[in-house]
């Protein structure tokens, strides 16, 4: 009996000493390492809303979207920042264009001082990409927009440059403008009447993009990326991963056999080609996995069917209130081509549909913010930033107003010009009075309620 009592008193000893270690530790990570940060911060001038146990600044953030995202602009005002990002707004006046935020526990330095964002991006060795959340990784895997591997992103590079260098590009443009030009066709029974423009796009960019990309129909479709922000169903999401990997895994064993009964040139020359001759190369250092492979498919199907539907169905919207740049864009459009075809010399004198392009990604960015992260204490302009730090770069605030500083990506300009030159060349279109002038950010900025035009053929 005695033996039993002494190890009930061992084991009740340990549980409360475990108990005193896991208390402490909790209260170390959840509160102290917070305030000590908060206050570390503040000593050098940086700001920000006060920590809120375990939930950190997550809730206002949450309750400031909502309420954003419950009226509309008025007036089509172009001053989006309210509605897209209300929490960095208020907190940039309140606590300058630097400061400090919390997710949970986890501590963010918002900047928004062009300098620091300069200095940031020009060392992506000191500051690496934020790693992903395993929602994110699950859709987008590790491609070279993802991972964090040096290596990796530089092998990675080298093969998307050269299947999107400027004669790659020009040879898509064929491809884009008869994907267009079936989409205008269905608009011939919508002449008069209202249509929804975004919608129009998400299918005419899934359909340009299977072909460039996979050289595959676009009977073969992928689920839609909405889907998975529309479950909380963790068992649903894996279905949904599952079945995108499952259908680009199918387009690659088609084209290998393909390629093995010599029915292809080798595996072809557009980009799901370029990864499969790396996939399959001698050079160990360079070649690439099956997993590799499908990740680059899906990080540049979905990046370039949801910027180019959006930056689309903006320059739409920016056009049809604005019917003098729009009569200024259709008689450069005529000027050049007539009622021909657009071809790749001539799209490339197209200098007011360039600076519409340009307009819009200024106004409507599609991207406005960027993640990064501090593995060690680094000194960035005057700050000392402690490790374990997120930088959270907003490019919102320095796209918005009369100030211009527009990112923009090439290849999503050259198939948007395409678009743009087939709509303008055969309809004029106006807003139609149920357009309800919405924009929001969700992974990218996009209407919630769609572009909705009256279109009126020529």
């Amino acid at each position: 009996m005695k033996s039993l009592g002494d190890l009930v008193i061992t084991i009740s000893s340990f549980l409360c000493v475990f108990l005193v270690l896991a208390l402490i530790t909790i209260f170390h990570k959840l509160w102290w390492t917070p305030n000590r940060i908060q206050k570390l911060m503040a000593s050098q001038g940086i700001k920000g809303p006060s920590y809120r146990f375990i939930h950190g600044n997550t809730k206002e953030i949450s309750k400031m979207k909502k309420e954003a995202m419950s009226t509309s602009l008025t007036n089509f005002s172009h001053d989006i920042f309210s509605r897209v990002q209300p929490h960095i707004l208020l907190w940039n006046k309140s606590c300058g264009k630097n400061f400090v935020q919390w997710y949970g526990c986890q501590v963010q330095l918002v900047i928004s001082e062009p300098e620091l964002i300069k200095e940031i991006l020009n060392k992506k060795d000191t500051y690496p990409k934020r790693k992903l959340l395993p929602l994110m990784k699950k859709i987008f895997g590790e491609g070279v927009a993802t991972t964090t591997n040096p290596q990796k992103w530089e092998k990675l590079r080298k093969l998307a440059d050269h299947a999107f260098h400027g004669d790659s590009l020009k040879s898509m443009i064929p491809t884009t403008i008869a994907s267009a030009e079936t989409m205008l066709k269905r608009w011939k029974n919508h002449d008069g009447k209202e249509i929804d423009v975004y919608e129009d796009f998400r299918l005419l960019t899934s359909e340009v993009l299977c072909s460039l990309l996979l050289k595959t129909s676009f009977k073969i479709r992928f689920p839609g990326i909405s889907k998975f922000f529309k479950t909380s169903d963790e068992i649903e999401s894996e279905k949904l991963e599952k079945g995108i990997r499952d259908s680009i895994v199918d387009i690659v064993k088609k084209r290998e056999k393909e390629a093995m009964t010599g029915e292809e040139n080798k595996f072809g020359n557009d980009f799901l080609g370029l990864l499969l001759k790396a996939h399959h190369g001698a050079d160990d250092n360079q070649r690439i996995s099956v997993d590799e492979v499908i990740d680059e498919c899906k990080i540049f199907y979905f990046a370039g069917h949801e910027t180019t539907n959006a930056l689309l169905a903006w320059t739409i919207f920016l056009l049809a209130i604005h019917p003098d740049w729009q009569e200024e864009a259709r008689n450069e459009v005529l000027q050049l081509f007539g009622k021909q075809t657009p071809n790749p010399d001539g799209l490339a004198k197209l200098k007011t549909m360039g600076m519409i392009i340009n307009e819009t990604l200024r106004l409507y960015s599609p991207v406005i913010s960027y993640d990064r992260r501090v593995d060690r204490e680094i000194r960035l302009g005057n700050l000392i930033i402690p490790a374990g730090f997120e930088l959270y770069i907003s490019t919102m605030s320095l796209n918005s107003g009369d100030k211009m500083c527009i990112f923009s990506n090439q290849s999503d300009s050259l198939k948007g010009q395409d678009c743009s030159v087939n709509d303008s060349q055969n309809y004029s279109f106006t807003l139609s009075p149920g357009y309800v002038h919405s924009p929001y950010e969700n992974l990218i900025v996009r209407p919630q309620h769609g572009v909705q035009v009256m279109l009126h053929s020529l």
